[in-house]
């Protein structure tokens, strides 16, 4: 079973939508919390799960992707949520593809966040195992010391102590093992490229300028790539640029919300 935060999710009366925020690796469902209130502002539904292993869900040795999704699509039956606006950042992402290639008539649309289509070549995978092997080795700390260095833009750095901190605490409240099985899913990830045109439902990107994980271009173009796509660009943000510029973020999502014709 999935741990998960929701807001407006009541079990008497079920919304036939709601939005699905996937977080990125190697955090949580925490990571949501300021598009979690806003939605909760503006009465939106939402459901934001934690992959195995993380503040609470059941752990797994190994997985990949298509086991997770395959879970939250029994949670969104027990649920009675029929269809969900999926957004994904990084890791999320990589779900989001996948929940759209197994699910695409639960899903009425997507909000990629600074992720890529592509699957790893030899160097990300060599990358991958050496990440995987320290973890395991020295825990969740190595995985956050690894990470920090590249994850924000360098204004977070400098202003966002507070930002800084809930990563960190977040990625060590986590096992070892937990991380590293995480990564393993990513590394085991499909491509999705060739999936991009033929993506049927309305796709917003979203990418923090100052992103070194997963650069604008790449969000660029996928965005050519998806008929009727939308691009947005959040400035003095870089991989995480949801919890970097939650405000502008936050628009841009509401936005996608507003454009779309909702089941009721």
């Amino acid at each position: 079973m999935l741990s998960y935060k929701s807001v407006h999710l009541d079990s008497t009366a079920s919304p036939a939508h709601a939005v699905l925020l996937l977080h990125a690796f190697p955090l949580s469902s925490e990571m949501w919390a300021s598009q979690l209130s806003m939605l909760e502002e503006k009465e939106i539904p939402a459901i934001a799960p934690d992959v195995f292993g993380v503040e609470g869900s059941e752990p797994r040795e190994t997985w990949v992707f298509r086991d997770y999704v395959e879970e939250i699509s029994s949670l969104l039956s027990l649920l009675r949520i029929k269809s969900v606006t999926v957004v994904g950042l990084s890791m999320g992402g990589y779900q989001a593809f996948e929940f759209w290639r197994i699910f695409p008539e639960k899903v009425s649309s997507l909000v990629l966040c600074d992720t890529r289509a592509e699957q790893d070549n030899e160097e990300a995978l060599a990358g991958r195992r050496d990440f995987i092997a320290a973890v395991r080795a020295d825990g969740p700390e190595e995985a956050a010391a690894r990470m920090l260095p590249n994850v924000f833009a360098p204004k977070t750095y400098s202003s966002k102590a507070e930002i800084i901190e809930s990563f960190r605490q977040i990625v060590t409240r986590q096992s070892g093992q937990t991380i590293a099985a995480a990564m393993q899913a990513i590394a085991s990830r499909i491509d999705s490229v060739e999936s991009l045109s033929g993506i049927t439902c309305p796709v917003t990107f979203i990418s923090g300028v100052e992103d070194k994980l997963t650069p604008p271009s790449l969000a660029e173009s996928m965005h050519q790539q998806v008929p009727g796509s939308t691009l947005h660009l959040i400035p003095e943000a870089g991989h995480l640029s949801n919890m970097e510029q939650p405000d502008l973020f936050n628009a841009v999502l509401l936005e996608h919300l507003q454009k779309i014709d909702l089941p009721r």
